[in-house]
């Protein structure tokens, strides 16, 4: 039994996903972006919960069971290491829940996962001047300054997918 003050982790239910909506868009409104964040309850059901779902989601809960964070994440795959892993895409943890562990404790069933299932890695993004790297770095996190991301998407992505079109290649989806 946990206390009433530490949140308990669980897997992301449907009605949890209105929660959830509500504070991936408080996260883009944190990260001075809001209006680049267009999630709709409805896209975030359909990608969790259809027959053979790519994304996952955690939630910390208070004792109502209410929603005061989340986990959302999908598989990677290492070809060095011939193994997957787990790409964290969002973590959120309300303002009112900071403090309890609910972040800790979503990281930590994310890296329970990991050793379970034989992944050898637990990998994001982070924004830089967030001040959560404090906190990363408490947990052990490196960051991979040697790495830079890339991003494709737009008019880009659109002219170098018709690249392959006129070449007559298509993805066998």
């Amino acid at each position: 039994m946990t206390s009433p003050l530490i949140p308990t982790i669980r897997p992301a239910r449907p009605e949890d996903v209105p929660a959830v909506v509500a504070m991936v868009h408080e996260l883009a409104e944190y990260e001075r972006a809001p209006e680049q964040c267009h999630l709709t309850t409805e896209q975030l059901t359909a990608a969790l919960f259809c027959p053979a779902p790519a994304l996952h989601g955690h939630v910390a809960v208070d004792a109502q069971d209410q929603p005061v964070g989340f986990a959302l994440w999908f598989l990677n795959f290492s070809t060095w290491a011939g193994v997957h892993g787990i790409y964290l895409e969002d973590l959120y943890v309300r303002p009112t829940a900071r403090g309890t562990g609910a972040g800790r404790l979503l990281l930590a069933t994310l890296a329970d996962i990991c050793v379970r299932r034989g992944y050898r890695r637990l990998e994001w993004w982070m924004i830089d001047w967030n001040p959560a790297a404090g906190f990363y770095a408490s947990i052990g996190a490196e960051p991979m300054s040697e790495w830079v991301p890339y991003r494709l998407s737009g008019d880009a992505l659109s002219a170098l997918a018709a690249q392959a079109a006129a070449a007559g290649t298509r993805a066998g989806d």
